[in-house]
């Protein structure tokens, strides 16, 4: 519960943090309106069209039972133990070793590990993987990513807008728009700070899908082990992929750190197998 009443705090200081921009900074105008509309409306699109985008990026192929008999059975017979119906299978043909789950909901969800992933771990660490994304799609961690990207794109896209208009001519609204400080925090450190609240959020939904894939299996040093061993191969093999998809695999797929933990999509790997330490206790 502690990690469901933390997003649903995060998710509220960024609707918090577009209301106050909304209305101390742009005001009631139609421009606002319209482009809160054009910012939820294309989130809207790519939360519906997820599996498909996310798949299509990095070149997963969907297998059949009889294609990959060993992961298909696996996934089905943690699918059935997380009360989940069966969700897509994919396989990504990529050394690096990762993996991801995407869909709008349980009913219409994929699971895709890459190839890698199939040649490194064993038995008990790629079921802990593939436990972790199921309770992604259990968790509906997808509709929380959409909800977050649709409010920190309206953000973005109102501190876009007041940009514009001080380029061409000034705010339209006189008495809100000449705010020279309110000004600079909407076009400059509000989106900011919704990319920080919004990748906090991705950081939070993964120890939740930690703790839910132990018990899932019943094996946190299993997961732990995992998430060791995929972190040692990123580095060595980092995973070629559009940022925009980074929050939805398992382990971050870039070997290098440059912005802090502020700017990371997951956890640090140390703080996760602390965790899941502690639940084996």
């Amino acid at each position: 519960m502690g990690n469901q009443f933390k997003t649903a705090a995060l998710l509220a200081a960024l609707s918090g943090l577009l209301i106050a921009i909304s209305y101390w900074i742009i005001g009631g105008t139609t421009g606002v309106f319209v482009g809160i509309g054009i910012a939820a409306a294309t989130n809207l699109f790519s939360w519906y069209q997820s599996d498909k985008i996310a798949l299509a990026a990095y070149g997963a192929q969907e297998v059949s039972e009889a294609e990959a008999p060993g992961l298909y059975r696996m996934v089905r017979r943690l699918s059935e133990r997380a009360n989940l119906p069966m969700p897509g299978v994919y396989i990504v043909n990529s050394a690096t070793a990762n993996a991801f789950a995407t869909g709008r909901d349980p009913e219409h969800a994929a699971v895709a590990v890459t190839q890698g992933i199939l040649n490194i771990l064993p038995e008990d660490e790629l079921e802990a993987v593939i436990a972790h994304e199921l309770t992604h799609i259990a968790n509906r961690d997808t509709l929380t990513q959409a909800v977050a990207a649709t409010i920190a794109g309206a953000v973005s896209f109102l501190g876009q807008m007041l940009s514009y208009s001080m380029w061409f001519g000034g705010s339209r609204d006189n008495e809100r728009g000449g705010n020279p400080l309110g000004i600079i925090a909407t076009v400059i450190l509000a989106p900011l700070a919704a990319t920080v609240i919004q990748l906090a959020i991705s950081r939070t939904r993964e120890f939740s899908a930690d703790a839910g894939a132990a018990r899932i299996t019943g094996n946190p040093r299993a997961l732990a082990r995992a998430l060791q061993r995929l972190e040692s191969t990123a580095r060595q093999i980092p995973m070629q992929s559009n940022p925009a998809f980074e929050p939805l695999l398992i382990i971050n797929p870039f070997s290098g750190q440059f912005f802090g933990n502020l700017f990371r999509t997951h956890p640090t790997t140390e703080q996760r197998v602390e965790a899941l330490l502690r639940l084996n206790q």
